[in-house]
């Protein structure tokens, strides 16, 4: 009876030490020594089987490819554990930006409350060259980080106690400006704003940015509603607070999730979109197109964001210059029909 064949598409296995051993013209117990660092190994063989272990690409455990290579080539991320769009759809970015550039992906998630410190020291005991840091929020006090790898942020306020890092993000305050600016210029006299979640540092910069678009037109800021968590059920419950003042004529949400609760509630009040309010959310998810009428929002790109942060980390850990901030990840508006011109508004008593 014939032996079968390979399985087609069945990935081969690599090299072993015996493999190495031979084309070294070395003993397995000369390549163990050299794997994992000891002594009573020449220079030149060593050197012949270091030569050897990159050409066959023979792949021994990870502690022992980093002493051969210096690297784990591994990249730890730390990250909220939600199901949001923001966050998640960041995640995949950052572990296809990862792999692209030939570096593994370890995750850590935390959930709210949760010390980032602990998931950061889980991702150094595993073995990474650097983190990302995707934590969405903070508890108010500064975030101290000890951690002998580089580490970027995606948010502020991060300090390391040793290491280096850098901060990247997408300008949340920069989009909510240009969001809060464009209903304006729609001739609205102001512009009402349903916020997230305060902890989030996303929530503060659209925040501040909306506080400094009605600032420079020299606008009052108008009462904010019961801050949201990013819910469409948080959105509907804001807007229904907003539904009930005469005045109300253009809404910016923090997230496009918020901006679909909204809606709901406009409609609920008979209101029409955007003949009696315009409705400017944030993200621009998937269903904003989709929405009656489609949503106009603030679009930034996740996966420009997720290779300069993943570029920015390698630099580091490879001891290269940093590279500069690529044009691609400034935000820029998606307007889309639930916005429009103000209708003629009573004169201010």
């Amino acid at each position: 009876m014939t032996a079968p064949g390979p399985t087609p598409g069945r990935r081969r296995h690599g090299p072993g030490m015996t493999e190495v051993a031979r084309a070294a013209g070395v003993s397995q117990k000369t390549v163990s020594r050299v794997v994992n660092g000891e002594p009573h190994v020449s220079p030149q063989v060593r050197d012949r089987v270091l030569r050897v272990i990159r050409e066959l690409d023979y792949r021994p455990n990870n502690a022992a490819r980093a002493l051969l290579l210096g690297r784990y080539r591994r990249i730890g991320v730390v990250s909220l554990g939600t199901a949001l769009y923001g966050p998640s759809t960041l995640l995949i970015a950052l572990e296809r930006a990862m792999q692209q550039a030939g570096y593994s992906f370890a995750l850590a998630g935390t959930l709210e409350g949760q010390q980032i410190s602990v998931a950061v020291e889980a991702l150094l005991e595993q073995g990474v060259d650097g983190i990302v840091l995707s934590e969405p929020i903070d508890d108010g006090t500064p975030l101290r980080i000890g951690a002998d790898v580089p580490v970027v942020s995606l948010a502020e306020g991060v300090e390391l106690t040793e290491g280096a890092g850098a901060v990247v993000g997408a300008d949340g305050v920069a989009a909510a400006r240009l969001a809060t600016e464009h209903l304006l210029s729609l001739g609205h006299r102001t512009v009402w704003h349903i916020p997230g979640p305060q902890n989030w540092w996303a929530a503060r910069d659209r925040l501040h940015g909306w506080r400094e678009a009605l600032a420079a037109a020299g606008i009052p800021e108008p009462p904010l509603p019961t801050a949201g968590d990013w819910s469409p059920a948080s959105g509907y419950a804001a807007g229904r607070q907003l539904a009930r003042l005469a005045d109300v004529t253009a809404v910016f949400a923090a997230n496009d999730d918020m901006a679909l609760g909204a809606l709901r509630a406009f409609a609920e009040a008979g209101l029409t979109v955007p003949d009696d309010i315009s409705v400017v959310g944030y993200d621009d998810i998937p269903a904003a197109p989709y929405t009656s009428p489609p949503l106009t929002t603030v679009h930034h790109d996740t996966a420009a964001l997720a290779d300069h942060a993943v570029d920015v980390l390698i630099a580091m850990i490879e001891g290269r210059p940093r590279p500069d901030r690529p044009t691609g990840l400034a935000v820029e508006l998606t307007v889309r029909a639930s916005s429009g011109p103000v209708r003629d508004q009573a004169p201010v008593a």
